[in-house]
């Protein structure tokens, strides 16, 4: 049956099939501290990061408001080889100790760690995932001149992680699939690789848009982000990847990304000083175009139906491959997770909510609903 409700159109407007990045500026200078923030994610309204390789073993929690460092958790037994970038699940922190400029490193690892740890405390201990690229057979140092360094770490679905290279040869950008169980692993890289024009040196994938974003720099230092979306299961650069360059920011480090709503991302960079020019580290924003369809296309999608919506008490959802579900608040808080397909929201209060489908075949749905 065809629906049409205007008002409810412009609230509940999904996802756009592409990902259109609007003009970026400049938040604030970053903190002394963070002069090389090199990794991020967005979590409890508070931008979290730390710095790159000789820096301490800290996470650096910035109110992204007032510009200010409000708190620093020590990871007790993690050292900073190389910290690079940083990704985030509904359950833990992960920190890649990924860095490997020289391509000689056998000691590289991803650091894990609970958020309900990261939250209650300011000293707190992970759990180690270490790995090695199987194709690496040559360990020998050669200084930004390798194909097996890496800057951006993502959290791709419930049990893995996704590590991109930072190629230094030729900026083919490769991507290697992780679990997120503490252990050992050799990794092989995928078949799907992108032309990245450039150094790849951080990411985050967005999981309410399904979607990969990559930030990077030109050999001139302009920096650039490339959106990757509609891809295959886990084949992330089978789809359609746009590149857009960041025209408003000259020789700009950037060196993270991070996602903190489905049309809202903040980009670190860090400090550098060349033999003509030099620059700060800042906080950088922009938006995405990311809610444009129409309520007819949330409800008819993949014949995928929720169902009352605006909804009262309970919430329906009818698909006969539905695994779980969970809703979210507009901050990203999960509120809900079970598999059962009739919801009682009833003690929910009025407003929107962001409600996840995951699906048998292990991919996902993401819908918007009202509360009254």
């Amino acid at each position: 049956m065809k629906i049409v409700i205007s008002i409810l159109v412009l609230i509940l407007g999904t996802f756009d099939a592409t990902s259109q990045i609007n003009a970026a500026v400049e938040k604030f200078a970053l903190p002394n501290d963070l002069m090389e923030s090199s990794g991020a994610i967005f979590f409890n309204n508070k931008l979290i990061t730390h710095n790159d390789s000789g820096g301490e073993n800290k996470l650096f929690e910035l109110d992204t408001i007032s510009g200010l460092v409000t708190r620093t958790v020590t990871i007790t037994n993690a050292t900073n080889v190389d910290w690079e970038d940083m990704t985030q699940d509904e359950t833990s922190i992960y920190i890649g100790d990924i860095g490997n400029n020289s391509g000689n490193r056998a000691d590289l690892k991803i650091y894990k760690i609970s958020k309900t740890d990261f939250v209650n405390n300011t000293s707190i201990i992970a759990e180690t995932i270490a790995f090695n690229y199987v194709s690496q057979i040559d360990f020998t140092a050669n200084p930004n001149n390798t194909d097996w360094d890496a800057e951006a770490l993502v959290s791709f679905n419930e049990t893995n992680l996704m590590l991109f290279s930072k190629n230094w040869i030729d900026g083919i950008t490769k991507v290697y699939v992780i679990p997120k169980a503490p252990g050992t692993y050799a990794l092989s890289e995928l078949n799907t690789t992108l032309n990245s024009g450039g150094l790849i040196s951080g990411g985050t994938y967005n999981p309410l848009t399904k979607k990969l974003f990559l930030v990077g720099y030109t050999e001139i230092l302009q920096p650039f982000v490339w959106v990757s979306e509609n891809f295959k299961g886990n084949d992330i650069f089978s789809g359609t990847n746009t590149q857009t360059a960041l025209s408003s920011f000259d020789f700009e480090q950037t060196e993270a990304i991070a996602f903190v709503n489905e049309n809202r991302y903040f980009i670190t960079s860090e400090t550098f000083k060349l033999s003509l020019f030099s620059d700060y580290a800042k906080l950088i924003s922009f938006s995405t175009n990311d809610m444009a369809l129409t309520l007819e296309s949330v409800i008819t999608e993949n014949k995928m139906l929720l169902y009352p919506n605006p909804v009262d008490t309970f919430l329906h959802v009818k698909n006969r491959h539905v695994a779980t579900i969970e809703i979210y608040d507009t901050k990203l808080v999960l509120l809900y997770k079970g598999s059962n397909i009739s919801v009682d929201m009833h003690v929910f209060n009025p407003g929107i909510y962001i409600v996840k489908i995951n699906l048998k075949n292990d991919t996902s749905q993401i819908k918007k609903i009202i509360k009254r």
